[in-house]
């Protein structure tokens, strides 16, 4: 359910799932160390020209934010009312780098060999005891847990719509919370349904 893997040929696609995510943390804390908003926008355009290098349309791409725009529609204000105009739009742009860097990455890689390659990284902290078969598959349930969140925001909205309650953040926040934290259970009952215990 919640692979969301797009088959495909591209260099992306055929790139090892280690230095793909390897690639996302030091891209992810580059873009956290950074406080350009000229160095976020063109990551935001790099980021989108390596979809067009995967074969990946700018419809998908642009699918991994579209529902979460009105969290972006909120950060945005509240950064300008406090912040200013410049850093309310950094902000916002490296949140959307951030969500299409990783949504990327689950694109053009299997659930099961993203798991894989974190499981033998991991493998190296097992003596101080890590249990690299836990938190390997708890990473890679987080990476794809945005991008499925921002689906199950999109279905919430279309059904309060039709009540008429689209405009209200309670009666589109609470069933998203409650979907939210109800992927989240049954999160952690596979993982433990696994016997992956600490």
């Amino acid at each position: 359910m919640l692979d969301l893997y797009t088959p495909g040929t591209s260099m992306l696609h055929r790139m090892s799932p280690g230095p793909k995510m390897a690639a996302l943390a030091i891209a992810a804390t580059a873009l956290f160390l950074q406080e350009s908003l000229l160095v976020t926008a063109l990551a935001v355009v790099a980021i989108l020209a390596l979809y067009r290098v995967a074969n990946i349309p700018m419809k998908t791409a642009l699918a991994q934010i579209r529902p979460l725009m009105w969290i972006f529609v909120i950060f945005f204000a509240v950064q300008w009312y406090f912040s200013g105009l410049t850093l309310a739009a950094y902000v916002v742009l490296r949140l959307a780098a951030l969500i299409l860097l990783a949504s990327l990455v689950t694109l053009t890689t299997r659930a099961s060999d993203m798991i894989d390659s974190m499981t033998r990284a991991l493998r190296l902290f097992k003596p101080i005891g890590v249990n690299p078969d836990k938190v390997s598959l708890a990473i890679s349930l987080a990476l794809r847990f945005i991008p499925v969140l921002g689906r199950i925001a999109t279905e919430v909205r279309e059904a309060q719509k039709t009540r008429g309650l689209e405009r209200s953040i309670i009666a589109v926040a609470m069933p998203l919370a409650i979907r939210a934290i109800k992927m989240a259970d049954d999160v952690s009952d596979a993982i433990e349904s696994r016997g992956y215990r600490s």
